[in-house]
């Protein structure tokens, strides 16, 4: 199912074409507790997201957000835990590249198929390189290996906090891409899943979804 909700007032040009138009897949996966967007390299305009050449060789790049100490915290105790969910705090983006099959390297997640239009896949890329926390010479600023497989962590510009969650996060970007979703509404990953079903295709469904530290 094809998202054809605009994705702002007068930007017409942001709502999917009709049933033969061009379109751009990208995929929701759920990974208990927050959710990654995965999208296919090859559609990335260098231009818009010049950050996703640091993986020149992989097929798909999975986008995940949250709290800094959190995602980088192997096992996060329940300090970590409470001041991610009550206070402000710095924020990272993990890329995680992979040349498998989406439903082969993510086996036991949920995982909802979206389909956007080029404008809207555009926007997308561009909410994405633009959470990127720059230096003086605008370069990312990357922070270590990711949590799994070939990846990398990088600061973001953004700030985490208990009603701008990882998931709040992946709603305000499929939103921008055009998608009929509200970002404030989708604090847990029930929430966001539950709604992206409305305009994504389900194309793997599991009844119990481990921590993606688990994947």
């Amino acid at each position: 199912m094809a998202c054809s909700a605009c994705a702002g007032s007068g930007e017409k040009t942001l709502c999917l074409p009709g049933p033969n138009g061009p379109t751009v897949t990208v995929y929701l996966v759920s990974h208990g507790w927050h959710a990654g967007i995965v999208v296919k390299r090859a559609d990335i305009s260098n231009a818009v997201w010049p950050e996703q050449l640091d993986f020149p060789m992989s097929k798909f790049l999975e986008v995940g957000w949250g709290d800094r100490d959190y995602y980088q915290t192997p096992a996060p105790g329940w300090g970590v835990t409470l001041k991610a969910a009550l206070l402000p705090t710095e924020s990272v983006l993990h890329i995680v590249s992979f040349d498998d099959a989406v439903l082969a390297y993510f086996p036991r997640s949920e995982v909802i198929e979206i389909q956007l239009s080029k404008p809207g896949f555009e926007r997308l890329s561009r909410y994405i390189s633009a959470s990127y926390s720059k230096d003086v010479s605008g370069k990312s600023i990357p922070l270590g290996p990711g949590l799994y497989g070939v990846s990398q962590m990088y600061l973001s510009t953004e700030t985490y906090h208990l009603f701008n969650t990882c998931n709040v996060w992946s709603a305000r970007a499929i939103k921008q891409a055009g998608c009929p979703i509200t970002p404030a509404v989708t604090v847990t990953v029930e929430s966001l899943m539950s709604r992206a079903r409305g305009f994504g295709r389900l194309i793997q469904s599991v009844s119990t979804t481990p921590d993606f530290r688990a994947e």
